[in-house]
Order: structure tokens, then C-alpha cells, then sequence
């Protein structure tokens, strides 16, 4: 009997009243309605939690106090008492004095989006990098929330006041000494994180030299970006079904054809009122986007906001300064939704991720993006043009090499390896180069 209460509470969830404000002063991206609510449920889902009342309050503007006036506040804490809940989850962002404030009449405790975000990215992140990003949004995030949680102290020092001369070190609030211990923290996580850069700089300029072109895939929360780098490279990649399942970007090596290699990566899914502590400091792994040659922006068009979803990751893109980069939208599980239900393009493609259906011509459309002359030839080398074989083996990607009376290789060229050698394909490419052109 003590096994099964001890696994009943194990498993227990904790139980959370939602609440949102649609207010006319608030930003439109501010506002909470009944999409950001059952995003704000599904979100509480993911953190381990259990939505087990909505409320959403319309009011003309929100109260600088509570936020969502007395009244409000009130029939809350019934709903909290009625439904044993242990927590409270608004779906807009609160101020500091309106969480501290709220947390005492309500009588537990008070999350607000981007802290329940926050919650869920430390949960989930596992590489180093990850961790250190969501440290830094937690630091950035705590810092102005501080003065709500250290009033039930008092000050460290025998005046009990103003701090006499001599007593400003040991002597002073538990507060201020919490704020000098995050400003350090807060440096030395930026200092990582910049390491993080250099590294990541040094990694994309040897993918330039080396001519491979990247890929970055991104798109809405669950809309199926994991699934699809499993379809494309039969890496097994975990996908699940839920909000932010990968935090930590994935890259593989991706042959699109035999004139065609890509890196490509898998980035954190974007959300709406994504909390700008994560932006900046994600900052490390969607910079990616700015140096991508393609982005591949997957859209789960089974979802009746799919174009509210696309809308929020193309204003990503842009504040992330990669409007400019060549972008296909992949309408996924396609599948699940009928043929009218997505626009045509040349640029897009429908697919599913998960049947596979579609993905032949994804990779089609991704080799016409990036086709940069790129080719593949048969070469006839003379025996005395050695040298060209050491080349095209550096330079060039070698498929066959066969020794008869010439040297015949088989080879996918870029335009600068064509060049040198387009001389000697069958047929030739460019007429035969001068000893001192070679």
C-alpha cells in the first residue's frame, strides 16, 4: 500500500488556474485570447503541469496593481480554493511588484508566460551550451524580481537603518548582496557564451572554405522541425509531440544528391511572446540563421493557426537579421489537412515528416536553391597530369578513378574546380589551359 502512495504522489501534477488579460491598451502580442490560452495550457502541460481552470479577463486596460483588478483577483482565489490548485499561470507578463502583490492575496504561488518558458527550457536543456543559455535568461529574468522576494527580510546589520561608516560590507541587505552575486554571474555566463561565438565562428569558417553550404531549419514550436531532419537524414533524433522538445540545435551532414552536400541544423522552435531574455541569449545557436545559405521554415498546416504561427517565426527572422537569406516553406503534415488549406509556390512544398511523403521533392527544391554551377563530369587525365588528381581530391568530391590507357575519373566540381580542369571532360567544358594557367 505505501508502494502505490508514494508512486501516486510521484506522479502527481501540480494543478495551475490560467489567466489571461485581453486588455484594449495592451500590444496586440501582449493580449492573451483563446489561442494563447490553450498554448499557455499546453505549455503547462510540458513544465508537468495541470491546467484545471481557465479564466480570461477583458478590461479596458490593465491594473497597475494587480493587473487584473480587485474584483478579478478575488473570484481567482476562489477558483484556486475550489480547485485545490497550487499555482497560478498568467498568460501575459507581469511586473515585479504586480507578481509580489498577486502571490500574497491568492496565497500561492504566481508564474507568469516567460518564467513558465523559462521553467521549461531548464528542464530540457541538456548540452552544455544549452544550459548555459537558459542559465543566463534565468539570471536576466530574476534580477528586477528580486526586491518581491527579499521583503520578509530585514537588513544584516546592528543599526537596523541607514548603514553607518564601516558597516556597508557584512552590513548590507540580503538584496543587495543577491544583486552583486548575479551581476557577477550574469558576466561570467556572457563571457562563456562569447567563447560559445568564437567557436561556432571558427566551425562556419571552415564550412566556407570548405564550400558546404548550411541549412538551418526552423519553424513554430511542434511543428514537426525534428521529425523532419530525422526523414531527411535517418538520424534518430528524439520527436515528440510537445512544445520546446529540442532546445539544443542538431547538426548532421546531409547528402541531397551526388552533386550536393549540406550541413544541416535544427534550431530551437520560436512561439509567440517569446521571452526576450531567451532571445538574447539564444542568441549563440540562432545566429546560425544569419550565416545559413537556406532556411527551411516548416509549417504544421494541420493546425488551424497555422498563419498566425508563420507570422510570429517570419518576425523572428527578421529581428534576427536573416530576412535576406533564400527561405522555402514546408508545409508539413500535409496529410492531415486538405490540398486548400496551404498556398503554391515556387518556393514551398508540402510534405509529411513522418510518412516521408513529399520529401523527394524537398530535396529537389533545396538543390535548385543552392545550385552554384556545381557539376558532375567525367574527366580523361593524361598520366604527366597527376597533379590534377591531387586537386580534384582536395577540392572537388572524386567518385571513380579508372587507370586505361588515360586516367578516367568521375568527379562533382564546383565552379572554380571546372575551371581548372573542364579542359580534360568528355566533352570539354572550356578549352585546354596554358602550363602557366594550370
Amino acid at each position: 500500500m505505501e508502494t502505490i502512495q508514494t508512486k501516486q504522489t510521484q506522479d502527481r501534477r501540480d494543478r495551475a488556474v490560467l489567466v489571461g488579460l485581453d486588455a484594449n491598451r495592451l500590444k496586440d502580442g501582449d493580449r492573451a485570447d483563446e489561442w494563447s490560452m490553450e498554448e499557455l495550457a499546453a505549455l503547462t502541460e510540458t513544465a508537468g503541469g495541470e491546467a484545471v481552470a481557465q479564466v480570461l479577463q477583458h478590461k479596458d486596460a490593465p491594473d497597475a496593481r494587480t493587473f487584473i483588478g480587485e474584483g478579478k483577483v478575488e473570484e481567482v482565489r476562489q477558483l484556486v480554493e475550489h480547485e485545490e490548485a497550487e499555482m497560478v499561470i498568467f498568460d501575459n507578463d507581469l511586473s515585479p511588484s504586480q507578481m509580489r502583490v498577486l502571490t500574497e492575496e491568492l496565497g500561492v504561488q504566481v508564474l507568469d508566460r516567460s518564467g513558465l518558458i523559462l521553467d521549461i527550457f531548464a528542464q530540457r536543456a541538456k548540452t552544455k551550451e544549452g544550459r548555459l543559455q537558459v542559465e543566463l535568461a534565468q539570471y536576466q529574468y530574476l534580477l528586477p524580481r528580486l526586491t518581491g522576494m527579499w521583503t520578509h527580510l530585514v537588513r544584516q546589520n546592528a543599526s537596523g537603518g541607514k548603514n553607518p561608516i564601516g558597516t556597508r560590507g557584512p552590513g548590507e541587505t540580503q538584496l543587495e548582496t543577491d544583486r552583486r552575486h548575479i551581476h557577477r554571474k550574469i558576466d561570467k555566463l556572457r563571457a562563456d557564451l562569447t567563447e560559445v561565438r568564437r567557436v561556432r565562428g571558427t566551425q562556419r569558417q571552415q564550412r566556407m572554405k570548405n564550400e558546404i553550404p548550411v541549412v538551418a531549419i526552423v519553424g513554430y514550436t511542434n511543428a514537426g522541425k525534428s521529425t523532419l531532419l530525422n526523414a531527411l537524414t535517418g538520424v534518430a533524433i528524439p520527436a515528440n509531440d510537445r512544445l520546446f522538445d529540442t532546445l539544443d540545435t542538431t547538426s548532421r551532414l546531409l547528402q541531397v544528391s551526388d552533386m550536393l552536400q549540406v550541413v544541416i541544423s535544427d534550431t530551437v522552435g520560436f512561439i509567440r511572446k517569446l521571452p526576450h531574455q531567451l532571445v538574447d541569449a539564444f542568441k549563440a545557436t540562432l545566429e546560425e540563421l544569419e550565416y545559413a545559405d537556406l532556411l527551411l521554415h516548416v509549417i504544421d498546416v494541420s493546425n488551424p493557426m497555422w498563419r498566425e504561427q508563420a507570422a510570429v517565426v517570419d518576425k523572428l527572422i527578421v529581428e534576427l537579421g536573416a530576412e535576406a537569406t533564400p527561405c522555402i516553406r514546408v508545409y508539413n503534415k500535409a496529410d492531415l489537412a486538405g490540398p486548400e488549406e496551404y498556398p503554391r509556390g515556387d518556393a514551398s512544398v508540402a510534405i509529411s515528416a513522418k510518412t516521408g511523403a513529399g520529401v523527394p521533392a524537398l530535396l529537389e527544391l533545396v538543390e535548385k536553391t543552392l545550385d552554384k554551377g556545381t557539376r558532375r563530369i567525367t574527366l580523361r587525365l593524361p598520366y604527366d597530369k597527376s597533379g590534377l588528381l591531387d586537386m580534384l581530391y582536395r577540392e572537388a568530391k572524386v567518385l571513380d578513378v579508372r587507370y586505361e590507357d588515360i586516367t578516367v575519373v568521375e568527379a562533382v566540381c564546383p565552379p572554380k574546380v571546372l575551371g581548372k580542369v573542364g579542359c580534360y571532360a568528355d566533352p570539354p567544358l572550356v578549352k585546354e589551359k596554358e602550363e602557366w594557367e594550370l
